[in-house]
């Protein structure tokens, strides 16, 4: 049983409608009109609505964090990467692989980061590493719910396929010799990130075409991992939309 909880994320995995539904449930002591927009949407999409107290609730998902909504669904669909690379977004292939983030607030945070920056999807590993459990899509915002995700077995043989694939890979080190917005990143590129206080795998920082760090002003050596894609991500968005107005 996969539980889903919290009114942005309920909503939209109900728009995303990448999931199969058993019922949605909804706090009995809670009537405004988020939740009633909620279970409109259930309506329009044939699932069933049930009331439920808030003790109930609490059971089923983080107390307090639910919102006053859960769901129980299918799991996420996951995609392959060949289905990933071909479902580009725009001028410019933009893919995120991530060498074993674990913590699951870390992956929703760069899951809505991704959205946001128009990324095409996220690769992931299937062993050490988080998947797109209930508090992934809930950290998300419900973007995990849009994007879509390839689960590999192997992050390098993944990174040699999208190599082959005409893509660049921009691995995020904090010994890499290069300044992150030193790289022109208006080509095929993806952008990879490694695990919280372990960075990139060797192996993994072999595969890669460019190795680019975030310059620390302060004492600090490092950046969280959600944050540091968002400075990297938004860095592609601004070059890319450079390029853009200047061919206008």
């Amino acid at each position: 049983m996969n539980i889903l909880y919290g009114i942005n994320t309920v909503t939209e995995a109900l728009k995303a409608r990448g999931r199969a539904f058993e019922w949605v449930g909804v706090a009995k002591e809670r009537n405004d009109i988020r939740l009633q927009r909620i279970i409109d949407e259930c309506r329009k999409a044939g699932v069933a609505v049930r009331v439920l107290s808030r003790v109930e609730l609490d059971r089923m998902a983080v107390p307090g964090a639910h919102q006053g909504v859960v769901a129980v669904t299918s799991a996420k669909q996951y995609t392959d990467l060949d289905d990933l690379v071909a479902a580009r977004r725009g001028e410019h292939s933009l893919i995120v692989v991530l060498d074993g983030v674990e913590d699951p607030h870390n992956l929703g945070a760069i899951l809505r980061t991704a959205d946001a920056a128009g990324a095409d999807g996220v690769v992931i590993p299937e062993r050490r590493a988080v998947g797109v459990t209930g508090t992934v899509a809930k950290s998300s915002a419900g973007a995990s719910e849009h994007l879509p995700i390839a689960k590999v077995t192997n992050i390098s043989r993944a990174l040699e396929e999208l190599k082959s694939k005409e893509l660049w890979v921009v691995g995020l080190d904090e010994r890499g010799p290069q300044t992150y917005d030193s790289v022109d990143y208006k080509m095929h590129c993806a952008v990879v990130l490694g695990a919280e206080g372990k960075g990139l795998h060797d192996l993994v920082r072999k595969h890669c075409d460019f190795l680019v760090s975030i310059p620390m002003q302060g004492r600090v050596p490092s950046l969280n991992v959600s944050v540091a894609a968002g400075v990297v991500l938004y860095e592609v968005v601004r070059q890319r939309r450079l390029g853009a107005s200047k061919r206008v």
